[in-house]
């Protein structure tokens, strides 16, 4: 599959788009990427971004990708499980999922708890860094085996965000693309 034969909506994370995160250069650099937009980015609520997901997903002309980083990662594990209708999902690109039940999680990631760790019905991929900060590596490949994800392991790569050097992330492009090669394209 191309890009161009997908849309593809973003869901960052607790504090939302940075202009300088690779989300951000995403949804610049790829024509069929948007943001999808939550209420508040600093107090989300488990609801209502699971419900902006589910709007967005209607919305979409083609098949759609769902590339997600921090907290985005469990709306869209939360949205599997809810049975919001995702028929037209064919791939999740998961990035950086923090843990909700950890209890030096902030307050906002842990209102996404409990987590869903249902199965997801089409291709995922997590990819999770080995000293992120909001979770361990042990509990990320947890998340990868509920939700029948691959785990790719990124090394020491802290939370895959700008702090961490991740504002710029051509490696994540270039597996993303990859991932993209994975899914047949449908007609």
């Amino acid at each position: 599959m191309k890009t161009s034969q997908a849309d593809i909506l973003i869901l960052p994370g607790l504090g939302g788009p940075d202009d300088d995160l690779w989300l951000s250069r995403w949804e610049r650099k790829l024509p069929t990427a948007r943001i999808i937009a939550q209420p508040d980015w600093h107090a989300p609520e488990a609801g209502a971004w699971v419900a902006r997901l589910g709007d967005a997903v209607a919305q979409a002309q083609r098949p759609i990708i769902l590339v997600a980083h921090g907290l985005g990662c469990h709306v869209v594990a939360h949205a599997a499980a809810s049975g919001l209708d995702l028929g037209n999902v064919v791939g999740a690109f998961l990035v950086a999922a923090p843990d909700p039940e950890s209890m030096a999680a902030p307050t906002p990631v842990r209102k996404f708890g409990p987590l869903a760790l249902t199965p997801l019905p089409f291709s995922t991929v997590l990819i999770a860094a080995q000293n992120d900060p909001h979770c361990t590596v042990g509990r990320a490949r947890s998340f990868a085996e509920g939700w029948g994800a691959q785990f790719v392991d990124a090394g020491e790569s802290g939370a895959l965000d700008a702090a961490a050097g991740f504002g710029p992330w051509p490696e994540g492009l270039m597996r993303f693309a990859g991932f993209l090669k994975s899914i047949p394209t449908m007609q």
